[in-house]
């Protein structure tokens, strides 16, 4: 696969919350970066993204139907050593937004780090 795909699937994964989906495109030295957690090495992905799934269900209760998360405002740039993505993505029902910095190559994706888009507590 070449670097555009692995990441659509990628996005797919993350719209429909599918850990399976993501896993299947990211390197083996993939990291995700959330400031909440911390590093997620690949190996524990499947529990972060459980644990956030269930954050998610408790603040959108029951019922919900439509899709895990929405990603928007994306903006891709190749160079030398791939892609770099940044995008907004919202997970629907919830209050929780945010950006993310992507980036992968042609042996998958390698890396994301993500930031929340919150009012400071003071």
């Amino acid at each position: 696969m070449r670097a555009d795909d692995h990441l659509g699937v990628y996005v797919q994964g993350w719209t429909k919350g599918a850990a399976q989906t993501i896993l299947r495109v990211v390197t083996d030295d993939y990291v995700f970066d959330d400031p909440n957690t911390g590093q997620i090495a690949r190996a524990d992905f499947g529990s972060y993204m459980d644990d956030l799934k269930k954050i998610v269900a408790s603040i959108r209760g029951e019922g919900y139907s439509g899709p895990f998360m929405e990603i928007t405002e994306a903006t891709v740039r190749e160079d030398d050593d791939g892609l770099t993505a940044w995008c907004w993505w919202s997970i629907p029902g919830t209050p929780i937004q945010g950006s993310g910095l992507i980036k992968a190559n042609n042996n998958g994706v390698r890396h994301e780090r993500i930031a929340y888009y919150t009012k400071l507590s003071v």
